[in-house]
């Protein structure tokens, strides 16, 4: 029936028709709705199953664990800090009716700010914000002021999308822009105890300081205050939405790998980078920070989402075998000299993963020069 009803719309939308200047807009609809029925007839072409609807739509499906393990922390997290009985459905209700306004607004802003730039523009609607629509309220914490979210998905979408020719043109992650955006702009809402859970007076009116990360007491030198490893790993402790849980975050990437969307190589070359670097810190051990082991590291802020989720953007990443090494070794270093060596800034994945970013087409560059010089080595020299 849906088939049908954009079948007889469909000349309406056309170009040079009654409404053709919303082509573009028609057009995003019916992709989203149905697989394109056009295929190629003639010149040399790679034919795939998997198209860019398909890849985005199996990043939402892998962000499905972290998502559902966060809405339930959140519930989580108030019950505990307030004392209150609440069962594992109210807890995720609870969670959920907090995560769904910002997960609305951030769509609401990105996607127009999408529609509209392609009507502009007279191109098609890509799918690429999607997951970056996604990815943005996961990244931030339960408290985050709405219109924030709106300023910061727009800085994102325009300054570090739309501005480079829209998707697949971007330097950046567009999602750690918007996370980038509050934390110079607005710090006090994305740092501290209290962002980290949700509501900051208790039932009775009294207002509580509470919910400091793993990360935040590490810096601080409180090492005794970390919790259990166990804890670090499933998710139970305060943190941005979808960031807690180490385990949900393995599922996530298990389904990226299975499905070959995401590149293992850097992944692996990012835990890699900061179990080195960590190693290094221990034998070093000048302060206390300097000596925890680095394993907690892995479970502990941001670093496991984003090598999973940011790290591996095949846009904004290293296209290079030996680059995506290079580029996923390097953040996981940079990731830990941040935490240990900045005090004002304890987590570092978010800037590592921004700062290679700038240079992935420069680590790209070296990788393809030093192949052609191999490759010009070979050649006789009497050729």
């Amino acid at each position: 029936m849906l088939r049908n009803i954009l079948n007889r719309l469909r000349p309406s939308f056309e170009k040079g028709a009654r409404f053709g200047f919303l082509h573009s807009t028609f057009e995003a609809f019916e992709s989203f709705a149905f697989v394109p029925n056009t295929t190629t007839r003639s010149g040399v072409h790679v034919r795939d199953c998997n198209d860019l609807k398909r890849v985005m739509t199996v990043v939402i499906v892998a962000l499905m664990p972290a998502l559902f393990f966060g809405c339930w922390n959140i519930g989580y997290q108030h019950a505990h800090t307030f004392g209150l009985e609440m069962t594992f459905w109210s807890m995720w209700i609870y969670g959920f009716l907090r995560v769904l306004p910002i997960i609305i607004v951030s769509y609401v802003v990105g996607l127009g700010i999408e529609f509209t730039a392609a009507q502009l523009r007279g191109h098609e609607v890509n799918e690429g914000f999607l997951v970056t629509g996604m990815l943005i309220p996961l990244i931030m914490p339960v408290d985050v002021p709405l219109w924030m979210v709106g300023l910061a998905t727009a800085f994102a979408v325009i300054i570090g999308k739309e501005i480079f020719g829209g998707t697949g043109m971007n330097i950046f992650n567009p999602a750690l822009l918007a996370r980038a955006f509050i934390f110079f702009s607005y710090p006090s809402h994305i740092s501290g105890d209290r962002v980290w859970v949700a509501g900051l007076q208790s039932p009775s009116g009294v207002e509580v300081t509470t919910g400091a990360t793993p990360l935040a007491e590490a810096a601080a030198g409180h090492i005794d205050r970390l919790p259990s490893m166990a804890d670090l790993f499933f998710g139970f402790i305060p943190g941005s939405i979808g960031e807690t849980s180490t385990l949900a975050v393995l599922i996530g990437a298990v389904i990226l790998l299975y499905t070959g969307v995401a590149s293992w190589k850097i992944m692996f070359s990012c835990v890699a980078g900061l179990l080195a670097t960590g190693f290094l810190m221990n034998w070093l051990a000048v302060n206390p920070y300097m000596s925890l082991p680095p394993y907690y590291h892995l479970c502990m802020g941001g670093f496991a989402f984003g090598a999973v989720f940011m790290a591996t953007d095949p846009v904004t990443a290293a296209q290079t075998e030996i680059g995506k090494w290079l580029y996923g070794f390097l953040i996981g270093v940079l990731t830990m000299l941040i935490r240990v060596f900045n005090e004002g800034y304890p987590e570092g994945m978010m800037l590592a993963i921004l700062l290679m970013n700038a240079f992935a087409p420069l680590i790209d560059h070296y990788v393809v020069a030093s192949h052609i010089r191999r490759r010009l080595k070979r050649i006789p020299a009497n050729v």
